[in-house]
């Protein structure tokens, strides 16, 4: 049995997230959205592709007027305008027009390079959002940000656009490898600490059961998770207010993605970042020493990384300045009042983030 969510738009429907473990109502969810007369394209990776393209296209197969497969290489570094142009001229060369559709089959790069890329295809066109991985079920497809890298800045051009339905399938986080599972529960572990301290405390209960991937553990995870994203999206669909604190551990987080050239995953910068916002709430005296260190310490037993070696304090700091989240000099840094609260804090220096930064980088004694 599925369950679902529905997101509001300006407090209208917008679009339902189901949630199950199977693809046996997907067919019936794209039917709602009166496919029968659309072309549909399928975009993923040459390795989700390889995992569940073949059993979508079945699904697909006289459902609507045509279906097909675009597939690019696996890997954050195609996340780029190129590949999006190469997703353009296959529209144009396969006719679609504004009445067809596009389904994201993959993880946070499908889903958001597809969402850009409906987006923009003749002014906008609909999209559905299938993911396959933790990070994408927790964050990426939730929300309607969609966007590609552009010179290594992580999202940098993009657009809100929302997806008309987003299908989620658990038992696809069965597939995935253990770095790459619990680099989505990293997202996860963030919407507890921002928003619901209940949640963490569930989430620290459940520990044995998520790390072993059961089945109605992760249905519920994953759909908890996605309430409280909701939850923040539908009061600030935007991002002009409150959605902001869903960067708790993005900013150092996306700074330390690119200095290590893309070496660790998302999920393993967001923890070192989250890691670093806890230390400046600690220090800022919202957090005491034992709250800060719980916070950190409750990242190991998920296999997520709390230090992090070989890294330049001040290149870090530089690219945490030329984050998109800065307003004129100063940053937009989210810090937690205390684990369930976070805020939107502006006035964070160079020097709170260098001190930050120290306290994560692990410096081998020479002695």
């Amino acid at each position: 049995m599925s369950s679902r969510l529905n997101i509001l738009y300006n407090r209208k429907p917008c679009y339902d997230i189901v949630f199950s473990s199977d693809f046996q109502e997907l067919a019936g969810e794209l039917a709602a959205l009166e496919i029968e007369n659309r072309k549909i394209c399928v975009v993923t990776d040459s390795h989700v592709s390889a995992l569940y393209g073949e059993e979508i296209m079945g699904i697909l197969e006289g459902k609507c007027s045509k279906s097909v497969l675009f597939t690019f290489p696996a890997g954050e570094e195609n996340k780029t305008l190129d590949t999006v142009r190469g997703l353009y001229t296959f529209l144009i060369g396969e006719k679609f027009d504004r009445r067809d559709l596009l389904i994201a089959l993959g993880g946070g790069v499908v889903g958001d390079l597809t969402g850009f890329a409906a987006a923009t295809y003749l002014r906008g066109i609909d999209f559905v959002q299938i993911p396959t991985t933790l990070l994408a079920q927790a964050d990426s497809a939730i929300g309607g940000k969609t966007g590609v890298d552009f010179d290594g800045y992580k999202n940098m051009v993009g657009a809100f656009y929302m997806p008309r339905l987003v299908y989620m399938n658990v038992k696809t986080l069965k597939t995935l490898d253990d770095r790459q599972f619990f680099s989505g529960f990293a997202e996860i572990m963030k919407h507890g600490l921002i928003k619901d301290a209940l949640f963490y405390e569930w989430l620290l209960d459940h520990m044995y059961e998520i790390c072993d991937r059961e089945e109605e553990t992760l249905l519920e995870m994953v759909e908890r998770s996605c309430t409280i994203k909701k939850l923040v999206v539908e009061k600030d669909p935007l991002e002009k207010g409150d959605r902001a604190l869903l960067n708790f551990g993005h900013t150092i987080g996306h700074a330390i993605e690119k200095a290590v050239n893309f070496t660790l995953t998302h999920g393993e910068c967001v923890t070192l970042g989250a890691v670093a916002a806890a230390f400046i709430s600690w220090k800022h005296e919202w957090l005491s020493m034992e709250e800060y260190y719980e916070i950190r310490d409750m990242f190991v037993p998920f296999n997520l990384p709390i230090s992090i070696e070989n890294i330049d304090p001040q290149e870090v700091l530089r690219l945490t300045r030329s984050d998109k989240k800065m307003e004129g000099d100063s940053i937009k840094f989210v810090l937690l009042k205390k684990v369930g609260k976070a805020l939107i804090d502006r006035t964070v220096t160079d020097e709170d983030i260098l001190n930050a930064i120290s306290e994560i980088h692990y410096v081998e004694d020479d002695e």
